[in-house]
This record gives structure tokens, C-alpha cells and sequence, in this order.
């Protein structure tokens, strides 16, 4: 579906990769690089691992950088702030449980203005969604770098690497550990087959981890920052805190 709408209100990114911050005040000044109007996103990225610590550099993206936007990904413009912001919503990011898409704010200057562009529905994909196709997907980024909030090739999280593998493939999939459980169908844990989510959280507290079922007790995931994505048998810390699998709908048949 094409949803119209004034110039004003939808905008379409205009740079190979943009951040979706908290708020206008969120960079710190090793972020500058990706806040230039030609954003260079790798050099942003060298520049946090050249920082005595992690916390100067890619750890301290926590509660700052919330997600990332691709060239060509629509946005809805949901207001204008001071010094070159605009907050915007990402509809091809679901975002608790509306499609609405995932709230943030971006540079100005990394978006153009559009008259009208597919909300609900991703370039035509190489392939056609499957277990196997997403699994071949997400073993691609294997080796790469954690970044907290990364859904391009450049840098991923947990959720990130089930997103992207998933956006990969055509298919429109929250952005968010706990939004992408909810999308999926509710399994057994013994049940889980290869393509599943396993789903972590300590007791009390909201889910916290994402990654992909590939075997019996085997994961694909990002584990955290510092540390690449790998597939490997679920380390008992892991193990500790599994609470729940998910199956992705649009991967089976049955459910389409």
C-alpha cells in the first residue's frame, strides 16, 4: 500500500546509514562524524574503538542511539526541533506492538522531503522468505562487531542481526527484542527448531537478549558489546536465563 501525504509529514533518508537518536542532545562528540551532513559512518566507528575504553566509545551508545536508518527507508516526520533535528517515526522498524514505526530523532539534513512512499512494504527481496534463507542471511554477519542499536551490514545487536537478516529478505519485522517476541508464535522450549528465537531475561525483568535457534542448543546471535556475532552452543549464562522461543510466522507456510 502507498500511503499518501503532505511533503511535510514523509521523508525518505538520503545517506547510506543514519542514527535514530533518543533525543537532539543524545551524541557526544566522538559521534560528530555521523552527524555530518555526508555522515561517514565508518569512521564513526573507528573513532569509538580507538577510545581507551568501551564505555568512551560503542558501550556508551546505551540509552543514547537507539536504532539506525538505511538509504531509501521512509520515515514520518512527527516534528522539527532547533539545530537540524527532526523526529521522526520508522514504520518499516515496528515498535510496541503499532506499526507506526520506531520513534527517534534524526539529522534533518540526512532525509529529502517525499510525496508518498510504501509504509508497509520493503524493496522487492533476491529471495523468497524461508527458515533456510534467514539462517543463510544472519551466518553472513558472523565475525561482525556488536553495535548497540545496528541494523546495517556495518554493525549489529542481538535484535539487529534477527532484523536486518529478516529486512534481508522483504520481510517487515520489529525492531526490539520484546516487540519481536510478541510477533512471533509462542513455542515450547524443548520444542525449538532451527529458525526460531530464543528469547532471554533475568527473573522480574524484561527480555534483554535475542538470538537464533540453529540447533539444539545451539544460537546465532550478537552477544554484546566487545564481543562479534558467532554461532555457538548456548553458553551456560545463556542457559541460565532462557525464558521463552518465538516462531517467525512469515518464515512458514502455514501461516501465510
Amino acid at each position: 500500500m502507498i500511503i499518501d501525504m503532505n511533503c511535510s509529514q514523509l521523508a525518505i533518508v538520503n545517506v547510506p546509514v543514519t542514527g535514530l537518536w533518543t533525543n537532539p542532545t543524545s551524541p557526544r562528540p566522538i559521534d560528530a562524524p555521523l552527524l555530518a551532513d555526508e555522515p561517514d559512518h565508518d569512521r564513526w566507528l573507528a573513532g569509538l574503538d580507538a577510545q581507551p575504553t568501551l564505555e568512551q566509545g560503542r558501550l556508551g551508545l546505551f540509552d543514547r542511539f537507539d536504532s539506525e536508518l538505511v538509504e531509501g527507508e521512509p520515515v514520518v516526520v512527527t516534528g522539527h526541533d532547533a539545530d537540524g533535528w527532526t523526529r521522526v517515526a520508522a514504520p518499516w522498524q515496528p515498535y510496541d506492538g503499532s506499526t507506526a514505526g520506531y520513534p527517534g530523532y534524526v539529522r534533518t539534513a540526512h532525509l529529502r522531503p517525499a510525496a508518498d512512499a510504501p509504509l508497509d512494504q520493503l524493496p522487492a527481496a533476491g529471495r523468497t522468505p524461508s527458515v533456510d534463507a534467514f539462517l543463510d542471511a544472519a551466518r553472513r554477519h558472523i565475525g561482525l562487531a556488536y553495535l548497540w542499536g545496528g541494523i546495517s551490514p556495518a554493525g549489529l545487536d542481538c535484535s539487529g542481526l534477527v532484523h536486518h537478516s529478516l529486512r534481508h529478505l522483504g520481510v517487515i519485522f520489529p525492531r526490539d527484542a520484546g516487540d519481536q517476541y510478541s510477533a512471533c508464535e509462542d513455542i515450547p522450549i524443548p520444542d525449538a527448531q532451527p529458525g526460531d528465537l530464543y528469547f532471554f531475561a533475568h527473573p522480574g525483568k524484561p527480555l534483554h537478549h535475542v538470538g537464533i535457534v540453529t540447533g539444539p542448543g545451539r544460537i546465532l546471535h550478537s552477544p554484546s558489546t566487545g564481543e562479534v556475532v558467532v554461532e555457538e552452543p548456548m553458553p551456560a549464562p545463556r542457559q541460565a536465563t532462557l525464558t521463552a522461543v518465538g516462531r517467525i510466522r512469515q518464515l512458514h507456510s502455514r501461516y501465510l
